[in-house]
């Protein structure tokens, strides 16, 4: 363990421990006045801490229910995010703050930077614990510049020269729907998204949806400069699913009507050797703390990915959304397009 002191308004202590992230305790604050306080005094002091650790927890904030985490959300956080592309069950508390996942207790979450398949997503994540479970639970981190750099040189060469894709089929009985999706009514909404953001829309013939884009997988951090492996090319392939339901899903509608399945950008496919390499690269990167009612975990989302271990019990987790930031600001290695690389573009 190796307690850090940064200068600043109020100086922080740092505890840096193997296999957790930076953990920084807040000291004397007992009421949400005092906490936004403290948060308004150490924001800078926690910036640095998030540039260099790539996500931080903060222990000791009386954070207890939806209205204290939107104070703190305001205070660090006034810039929001917009939910776009829904992908996961979610309840929503107003306000713009959201469960991290309404998905059963049982199944894990695997390691992603949250909406890395729109052209904007949030440069910044705050989640918070109102209901800490008594087993499991955790909301693991891995820092994006480890992994890319424990990936394999020719893996990480094609992510870079191609990009991947995102291949999702919305259905209401299986996955989303798609008016959930774009949150739309008519498929002229949806539509209107797609060619602006670069989503081609495939009609089936009992009107249901397909869609693709193609996005970046190596993206450079706006403010950092740090290369990034920054996608969710491992968390949605299809070999990433359980395989008794993968076979399921796929003797029911077949591989091109999965809810969501990915592939290089010139519609390589990964390979499940491939995919145990991406998936071991996050698990070397991999922290987490238990959490602690009232704890505070800020990830920055270029920087760090984030998932979700099984637990039993109570659990509540609140998360916000802030800071966007476009793509086209990150040094992307490949355009963002609606439709797979080209043979001239390989």
């Amino acid at each position: 363990m190796s307690p850090t002191a940064l200068s600043g308004t109020a100086p922080l202590v740092v505890t840096i421990e193997p296999g957790a992230p930076a953990t920084v305790d807040a000291e004397n604050v007992h009421t949400i006045e005092q906490a936004t306080e403290w948060l308004r005094a150490n924001t800078d002091a926690l910036r640095a801490l998030l540039h260099e650790h790539s996500s931080v927890y903060v222990r000791g904030l009386p954070v207890h229910d939806v209205d204290d985490f939107g104070l703190v959300r305001d205070t660090l956080m006034p810039e929001r995010t917009p939910y776009r592309e829904k992908a996961t069950p979610r309840s929503d508390f107003g306000n713009g703050v959201f469960s991290s996942t309404d998905l059963p207790a049982a199944q894990a979450i695997h390691m992603h930077n949250e909406n890395s398949y729109t052209l904007t997503f949030p440069g910044l994540l705050m989640f918070a614990c109102l209901i800490a479970p008594p087993e499991g639970g955790a909301t693991p981190v891995a820092d994006c510049r480890k992994v890319l750099a424990s990936l394999p040189a020719e893996l990480v060469a094609k992510m870079r020269k191609v990009g991947w894709l995102l291949n999702r089929s919305y259905s209401e009985h299986i996955s989303t729907s798609w008016q959930t999706a774009f949150a739309a009514t008519t498929k002229e909404e949806v539509e209107a998204y797609g060619a602006e953001n670069l989503v081609s829309c495939d009609w089936q013939s009992d009107g249901h949806l397909r869609t693709t884009q193609l996005r970046p997988g190596i993206i450079s951090h706006p403010v950092t400069g740090a290369e990034v492996w920054f996608n969710h090319m491992a968390f949605w392939n299809e070999w990433a699913l359980d395989e008794e339901l993968r076979d399921a899903l796929v003797d029911e509608f077949g591989v091109e009507d999965l809810p969501f399945n990915t592939a290089f950008g010139d519609g390589t496919v990964l390979s499940r050797e491939e995919l145990a390499t991406i998936q071991a690269a996050y698990d070397a990167a991999t922290t987490r703390r238990r959490w602690e009612r009232g704890g505070l975990l800020l990830v920055d989302n270029i920087l760090s990915t984030h998932g979700r271990d099984p637990f039993r019990g109570d659990r509540k987790i609140v998360v916000a959304m802030g800071e966007p930031v476009s793509v086209l600001d990150c040094a992307p290695t490949v355009a963002p397009s609606a439709t797979p690389v080209s043979g001239e573009d390989r």
